[in-house]
């Protein structure tokens, strides 16, 4: 439970605030309860029931969404004393709608959502929170906090420096089974051996440039945490330049070796499309190793990542950036998304 009789406090006016411990940071944070709960005295704000929403983004593949549900199961584990349930944007059910209802239908009376998405598009900036507001509207008395999505986090960085280790020295097969143990530490990943190693990042694609801008910033940061040849950013749809393009771009750079690491939550049609492409252009350059690492997948350092976000809104401290924003220069006005701060 979120609020316990010793974190209540009052301030100026009988004003309710509630202290709230981050467990990864070690630090505290104090915030003013909302207004609709300052009519509550302390006994009755501890009788709230607070809960946590992921969303995922779901598949048409079946596998993808199992490993989703497994993950959120996962990071349930290390939430103890808190509910958790997981829900989808699309191809899949529960639905967003049906994950707020099944909250309030166990007496949640705050709602921590967290979107378990890479990169802030369309379905981060625009159609979770439309769908958010909707369920405020239907339960105007349940407190629904909308937290930041994965984005670009040090672990996150740290686990596509872990696959491309992962492609150059195979652990044991128990350890790639599943990754939801300790993490190895990527350390220096420079080796005289990356001089003819490119590394092809690939993600999902996206119609905004803003969320396509980020994997490029953070092919940079591969990069000069690798010194390889080239870290080649490419999509697997929407988008250019395709996984073909960037795979050739590398080649023609004179890379003897050729890594491809998806930047992908889970397994699912996509996957499986990419790794099919990788098998036609291996056939079509004999001259070239071609590999494609493991996804992110249920992984200690992305559990990490989700707790953080988690954490992040509980506390009040979600921040978006919206600096570049397509949704927001058309409509030439600041965009609001309720319940995060754009910066």
């Amino acid at each position: 439970m979120l609020v316990t009789p010793l974190h209540l406090r009052s301030i100026g006016r009988g004003l309710l605030t509630t202290i709230v411990e981050n467990r990864h940071s070690r630090t505290q944070s104090v915030f003013l309860l909302p207004r609709s709960l300052q009519r509550m005295n302390a006994e009755e704000v501890n009788l709230m029931k607070e809960m946590v929403l992921l969303i995922g983004h779901g598949s048409r593949d079946a596998d993808g969404n199992r490993e989703f549900v497994e993950f959120a199961d996962a990071v349930k584990k290390e939430l103890p004393g808190r509910e958790l349930i997981a829900c989808f944007l699309e191809f899949a059910d529960p639905d967003i709608e049906a994950g707020i209802e099944a909250c309030v239908a166990r007496g949640a009376m705050r709602i921590v959502v967290v979107p378990v998405i890479l990169l802030a598009a369309s379905h981060v900036k625009s159609e979770i929170p439309d769908i958010l507001e909707l369920g405020r509207q239907a339960h105007p008395d349940v407190e629904i906090v909308y937290g930041r999505n994965v984005g670009q986090h040090e672990a996150i960085l740290e686990l596509l420096l872990e696959r491309f280790q992962d492609a150059a020295v195979p652990r044991d097969r128990s350890d790639i089974a599943h990754d939801a143990g300790n993490a190895h530490d990527p350390g220096n990943s420079h080796d005289a051996g990356n001089a003819e190693t490119a590394i092809v990042l690939l993600g999902r694609g996206s119609s905004d440039p803003d969320a396509n801008g980020d994997l490029y910033k953070i092919a940079r940061m591969v990069w000069e945490r690798t010194g390889v040849l080239t870290v080649e950013t490419c999509f697997s749809g929407i988008t250019t330049p395709r996984l073909p393009e960037g795979v050739k771009r590398a080649i023609v750079l004179g890379a003897k070796r050729v890594v491809v690491i998806p930047y992908f939550l889970f397994t699912g049609v996509l996957i499986k499309r990419m790794q099919t492409l990788l098998d036609n252009l291996a056939r079509e350059y004999p001259q070239v190793s071609l590999t494609m690492t493991r996804y992110f997948g249920i992984h200690s350092r992305l559990i990490n990542t989700v707790l953080d976000r988690i954490a992040e809104a509980t506390e009040g401290k979600a921040f978006m950036n919206c600096d570049y924003c397509e949704y927001r220069r058309s409509s030439g006005t600041p965009t609001i998304h309720t319940d995060v701060t754009c910066i």
